[in-house]
């Protein structure tokens, strides 16, 4: 069974609910924001794909940081406490399979050659 990691109120998240929900492919729903993310599941994902992958730059909350904060953000243990910090920074949806992350973010061409 797949393992959605989102927010909920996130837009690209409902596509993936929806999307997965309209083909009936099963999943499980964790709301980040609500039910936390431990350091072990973020450390689990940045092994897998790296922490620049996983940072979303074109979200508000990164956006509201100041250069000079974004900058401080260039390392693994620099991701790993602004992600853990500040959640809504992260790229969503993640996607896993057996602990394995097999797609981020919605990309519906992409999520038809996975699926199905």
């Amino acid at each position: 069974m797949y393992l959605v990691y989102g927010i909920t109120n996130c837009n690209t998240v409902k596509k993936t609910l929806e999307y997965f929900k309209n083909n009936g492919i099963p999943f499980e729903y964790h709301d980040y924001k609500k039910k936390g993310l431990t350091p072990e599941k973020l450390q689990s994902w940045i092994k897998q794909k790296g922490w620049e992958p996983l940072l979303n730059k074109k979200g508000t909350t990164w956006r509201s940081l100041d250069i000079l904060q974004q900058k401080k953000i260039n390392s693994i243990p620099t991701a790993i406490t602004y992600l853990l910090a500040n959640t809504s920074a992260i790229k969503r949806p993640i996607i896993e399979l057996d602990g394995k992350i097999i797609a981020i973010g919605f990309d519906e061409s992409s999520y038809a050659l996975l699926f199905h």
